[in-house]
């Protein structure tokens, strides 16, 4: 399976996607900021705008910050040379990356395969493109599918398409396609859901600011987390608002780090921090007042106090009226070997 090639979980994804703004020297930047904040795999954007956007695509409301007009114009300046990414996978792989990347239609989907990638990466707007998910499926290669703006019925015509076509393993992201998304819009819920609705890998593509978000997916159970990963958060282009600067983003692998281990392995136990804790602030019988050799040792003479190095309390009853074999002091634990035979407390 594809998440069995990576140590830690959840997988944390550094979505470089258009953020290189059409430059494959920034394009090279990000690969050296996604290692160096920790991230375990780096993904772009593989396409030429002609394979995903008419002339007649109006752009989206994150979008109308950018020059462009129409998406087409949009997309065609955030182009990178299909020659770049052997390059880039290079990169990446050198620092010991998984690169990935999406494919926008055939073309950018046959360059992936040629470089054997180890997984196709779809993005939300191919949810309803049952045609391009079953083409996709038909490369038999692992698939990360997105959800944004779905419905759990498109969800499953999605996957049923993908498996259909071939597709050896499916994933499922969680994600709200709104960049920056609303926190009230995120619905991190829903990863429960999909992952008992579909029994697969389910993880959480996140376009919320700051990386709070990122980290409650971790506790519900996310296995990826994709991120937007950004030079700077100011520049031109539509995703930089949304993503983290390098600082951040390791900043945020950190925390999601740390809340991976602190979630444990959810069976109730006396942690190994604990266990000298628990000798000293847990409680078991001592000896109430000073206790002669030969006393019977009734409920009087017992009080439950710390340490626990005696006898538990819940067995005050068994311990109860029993002769004393040896000498015990006031607040003395008592054991089982300072105890003797059972005395009736019948006359």
């Amino acid at each position: 399976m594809f998440l069995d090639n990576f140590a830690e979980r959840p997988l944390i994804i550094a979505e470089a996607g258009v953020n290189h703004n059409g430059s494959v020297e920034l394009a090279h930047r990000l690969v050296d900021a996604a290692a160096a904040a920790g991230a375990g795999a780096v993904k772009f954007q593989t396409f030429k705008a002609e394979e995903c956007a008419g002339r007649f695509a109006g752009t989206a409301s994150y979008q109308k910050s950018c020059t462009a007009d129409d998406q087409f114009s949009l997309l065609q300046g955030l182009e990178l040379p299909f020659a770049a990414f052997a390059e880039l996978q290079a990169h990446a792989e050198q620092l010991g990356l998984v690169f990935l990347s999406t494919p926008d239609g055939t073309a950018s989907l046959d360059l992936l395969c040629r470089l054997t990638v180890a997984a196709i990466k779809t993005g939300s707007g191919e949810v309803s493109n049952l045609p391009f998910l079953r083409e996709i499926g038909g490369r038999h290669k692992p698939v990360i599918l997105s959800t944004g703006m779905s419905s759990l019925g498109e969800v499953q015509k999605a996957v049923a398409a993908l498996i259909e076509g071939g597709a050896s393993e499916v994933m499922l992201l969680h994600c709200t396609s709104e960049y920056p998304a609303p926190p009230a819009d995120c619905n991190l819920r829903c990863i429960p859901l999909l992952k008992q609705a579909f029994a697969l890998s389910v993880g959480f593509s996140d376009h919320t600011e700051g990386h709070e978000a990122a980290v409650a997916a971790t506790t519900l159970g996310a296995e990826i987390i994709e991120k937007h990963l950004t030079l700077d958060r100011t520049m031109p282009g539509p995703d930089h608002a949304a993503s983290l600067d390098p600082e951040q983003f390791k900043n945020m692998v950190a925390a999601i780090r740390k809340t991976s281990i602190m979630l444990g392995d959810g069976r109730k136990a006396a942690a190994a921090s604990e266990q000298a804790n628990l000798l000293l602030v847990r409680r078991s019988l001592v000896a109430a007042i000073d206790l002669k050799a030969g006393d019977i040792l009734t409920a009087d003479k017992i009080a439950v106090k710390r340490p626990a190095g005696g006898i538990h309390p819940e067995l005050l009853a068994q311990a109860s009226n029993r002769r004393i074999t040896r000498a015990l002091c006031a607040d003395e634990p008592i054991t089982w070997n300072h105890l003797g035979e059972v005395v009736s407390s019948e006359p």
